[in-house]
């Protein structure tokens, strides 16, 4: 009488001589222990593992043999993980390196960053003073010379000044607490009516 066997729950079915092959096709990988078998006499299909037939058969098989592990295989986390931190590293100081750059502004004139020394005869003829202060009410003061000027028409000012006294060289003295804008417009206004060289003298 023959044996039928199915993979589990399929209805595709094979046929065999005799419990022999079952096992031999067991052994070979044709089918697994929970592939089902029905054999004459059976009312109903088993799992070859549960079948009375084979159940020993099968608990003396032991289990499947574990699938091959590939030795070539390369593990790319750890690389992956190199290259995170050498990447936040570069960008951290890149970024500082950028920053850096930005903080270190040029120190300002009146800190004597590029300052030049002045001599009472070098002046004479061809340097021009400006003074600016503070009135007490908080105002910028500019006078060129001793002649106080509006800070709005300074560079109109300036120009006239030079063109007059062909003094294209200017003395400018500004106390501390005269404000860095204040400081910016004199220099703008200066460069924009001409004037060739600003000292701004080193406070001592």
């Amino acid at each position: 009488m023959p044996w039928f066997i199915r993979s589990e729950f399929s209805s595709q079915r094979r046929e065999v001589e005799t419990p022999q092959q079952v096992l031999e096709g067991l052994r070979d990988g044709e089918w697994e222990t929970t592939d089902e078998v029905r054999g004459p006499g059976d009312r109903e299909w088993v799992p070859i593992e549960d079948h009375p037939a084979f159940a020993e058969a099968v608990a003396e098989m032991g289990p499947p043999p574990a699938p091959h592990r590939d030795e070539t295989h390369l593990d790319m986390n750890p690389l992956i993980d190199v290259s995170l931190v050498l990447l936040i590293f570069f960008i951290l100081t890149t970024s500082y390196a950028s920053l850096k750059r930005i903080l270190e502004l040029p120190e300002s004139p009146r800190d004597g960053a590029s300052t030049k020394k002045v001599e009472k005869q070098d002046i004479k003829d061809k340097v021009f003073q400006l003074k600016a202060t503070l009135d007490p009410l908080g105002k910028p003061v500019v006078k060129i010379d001793d002649r106080a000027v509006s800070i709005d028409s300074l560079e109109k000012e300036l120009r006239e000044h030079v063109k007059a006294t062909n003094k294209k060289e200017m003395l400018a003295t500004i106390t501390d607490d005269v404000s860095w804008d204040v400081v910016s417009k004199i220099h703008d206004a200066a460069k924009g009516a001409g004037v060739q060289q600003i000292y701004w003298p080193k406070k001592k």
